[in-house]
């Protein structure tokens, strides 16, 4: 069965993920179905990019999620498939596989630019649109290795591309556009709506980026349920002589948003720091928003 791995993998007593019990029918041919990118922080962070077909959402863990460069080919690697109800999944995972916090990063429709979806996954090479709220526009999936859909080992090596179109852009759209589009907050406000005290210690992360990043969102999720933040233990500290500032810097405990100076309209008029829209709305694209801005 398409979910037996993903079942396997997890305890449904303790985990809040849907089992994904029900079964479900997706459009076929060229018709639009849904689409979502979740934002993981659980032992690193990562994206979790998921297309749906044939009833569950194929799925891809992108490490440094997508990019609006054409130039910016983002490794993304194969894991099992999920229900289509965890499409619309954000919470925390206390324990066990994937424990940490999920964010539902990004969500809308994708319309494949082929007629045999199928054909095309064992081909290893998957052209779509997107019509999300952040990621809009033509993009492909191409295998790199290996021959087989579904196989394991060099297999599930992908990349995720963005093609050039009016969407694509030099903006660093997750930096640009952090926050989730189902609850418009951060992964702090995620934990504090659950008990951000289970990670007082034994968090899925204790070291390096993704264990300081932790403390930092435990300490404040804390702080905004009113409980102290004082018995919050350290997490262990890098073996490292030098530390970057890029790393000092990290905004994932910040609840600044600060856009990069150079941002396409089409991914400022989506970001989700403004209030999210009941459906998708076409934003003008980047040189039309250029023109208008060289006329005042």
């Amino acid at each position: 069965m398409a979910l037996d791995k993903y079942r396997a993998k997890r305890d449904f007593t303790e985990s809040p993920e849907p089992a994904g019990d029900t079964r479900h029918t997706s459009p076929g041919g060229r018709a639009p179905r849904f689409f979502c990118v979740q934002k993981h922080l659980a032992s690193h962070l990562h994206y979790d990019f998921r297309l749906e077909h044939d009833g569950v959402l194929l799925s891809w863990a992108v490490p440094k999620g997508p990019s609006l460069d054409p130039s910016t080919k983002r490794l993304a690697m194969h894991v099992e498939d999920h229900p289509i109800e965890y499409g619309e999944f954000e919470g925390v995972i206390p324990s066990g596989y994937g424990a940490g916090i999920v964010m539902l990063w990004d969500r809308g429709t994708w319309t494949p630019e082929v007629d045999d979806v199928e054909a095309a996954l064992k081909k290893g090479d998957l052209k779509f649109t997107l019509d999300g709220f952040k990621l809009k526009g033509s993009w492909v999936l191409v295998r790199t290795k290996g021959n087989r859909w579904g196989g394991s080992g060099g297999d599930r090596s992908w990349l995720l591309i963005k093609h050039r179109d009016e969407w694509a852009g030099e903006v660093d759209i997750a930096e640009f556009a952090p926050l989730s589009v189902k609850s418009r907050g951060d992964f702090a406000d995620i934990l504090a709506q659950d008990n951000p005290a289970i990670w007082q210690s034994h968090r899925p992360a204790e070291g390096g980026e993704a264990g300081a990043m932790f403390a930092r969102i435990v300490a404040r999720a804390l702080e905004m349920r009113g409980a102290p933040s004082a018995d919050v233990v350290p997490a262990k500290p890098r073996r490292t002589t030098k530390r970057t500032t890029a790393t000092k810097k990290s905004r994932e405990g910040s609840t600044k948003q600060a856009a990069p100076k150079k941002a396409t309209a089409a991914a400022a008029k989506r970001s989700p720091r403004a209030k999210e829209p009941s459906a998708p709305r076409k934003a003008a694209p980047a040189r039309t928003a250029r023109r208008r801005a060289g006329a005042r």
